[in-house]
């Protein structure tokens, strides 16, 4: 009864203590805007027909992630069907809406049960196509830091908290000890009980793990990798971009704002928090108010552009996934 009951504890601190924050932080967006003009401004301002158009980019997205992730799969021996990398793919953001970061692990359970691949082996491959993503991310910032010096200049004035929390976390040597602290400790532990049967367990999961790391140097065709992580991230750009033209206060803005805007949401993403809630609208809102729109057009922006795509999108198509899998192997 204890265990189930610490179990339960640990499921709902992992789902709801996330959305809570997530949930704190929005309340204090809300606060800070004239609401009451928000909503005039979406209900008068809006071409909704143009944020529709939006939506097929998003999809395309997935779609290209579902193929990449089968490059990385068939090295491993394994020849999954596409539909069910897929179906799994579009039920992995329906997952991480309710449970923040256990999409991933959804949709490995998925195409081990489906497709009998080993679980430990797609968490490998996952955890590359989620390092491929942190890349593109990290190297779009840069390019949109090296042209915009004087807006992310202004960005961190206007937010001096923001770059106080950068620079003492990087310039702290304790950061780098603590660091170096826990992988002497984890390297200890293993070589003092490597004949323990938990740590063998432990060392024979994260072989597998690594069996799936390693696919990426074993593709025959690593330039189709380059190519699908490359078509992902344009689709998912242009996914975000062409909403601006469905605002009179952002269509004029240009792509090298949406680029600083994509890029300053897509780091809120990475916050373990259900959709990115409260976390994207924040990044989102400061990125266009550093191009001079005023709290509430940003705060308009930034509240219909998550409603419609992050959340009712994503919800949807993540329920098709989850839904489609089970009726397209019901025979397995």
């Amino acid at each position: 009864m204890r265990k189930k009951f610490k179990s339960g504890l640990v499921k709902f601190s992992k789902t709801f203590i996330p959305l809570a924050f997530g949930l704190v932080v929005l309340w204090f967006i809300i606060k800070a805007l004239d609401f009451e003009q928000v909503i005039l401004t979406l209900k008068r301002d809006v071409n909704y027909w143009i944020i529709a158009l939006s939506l097929p980019f998003g999809l395309f997205g997935q779609i290209a992630r579902a193929i990449r992730w089968d490059l990385l799969i068939r090295p491993l021996g394994y020849n999954p069907k596409k539909s069910n990398l897929i179906y799994s793919v579009l039920g992995n953001y329906g997952v991480n809406l309710a449970f923040p970061r256990l999409g991933e692990v959804w949709r490995c359970t998925m195409i081990n049960r489906y497709e009998k691949v080993p679980f430990t082996k797609l968490i490998g491959t996952v955890i590359i196509d989620r390092i491929s993503d942190t890349i593109i991310v990290a190297l779009i910032v840069i390019a949109a830091f090296i042209m915009n010096v004087p807006y992310f200049r202004s960005f961190f004035a206007q937010h001096p908290q923001t770059y106080a929390g950068f620079y003492n976390i990087l310039s702290s040597v304790w950061f780098y000890v603590g660091i170096a602290g826990i992988g002497i400790a984890i390297w200890f532990i293993f070589r003092r009980f490597k004949e323990r049967s938990g740590i063998k367990k432990i060392n024979r999961f994260l072989f597998d793990i690594w069996e799936g790391i390693r696919t990426i140097g074993r593709m025959k065709d690593s330039w189709l990798f380059v190519l699908y992580t490359l078509l992902i991230w344009l689709s998912y750009f242009l996914y975000f971009y062409i909403c601006f033209y469905a605002f009179p206060f952002t269509e004029n803005l240009g792509w090298n704002c949406g680029l600083i805007a994509f890029g300053m949401g897509s780091i809120a993403m990475g916050v373990p928090v259900q959709g990115g809630v409260g976390a994207w609208q924040f990044m989102t809102i400061a990125a266009l108010i550093g191009f001079g729109l005023s709290k509430d057009d940003a705060g308009a922006f930034a509240f219909c552009i998550w409603t419609i795509q992050s959340l009712l999108f994503t919800a949807l198509f993540g329920l098709f996934g989850i839904m489609a899998l089970p009726i397209a192997n019901r025979k397995k």
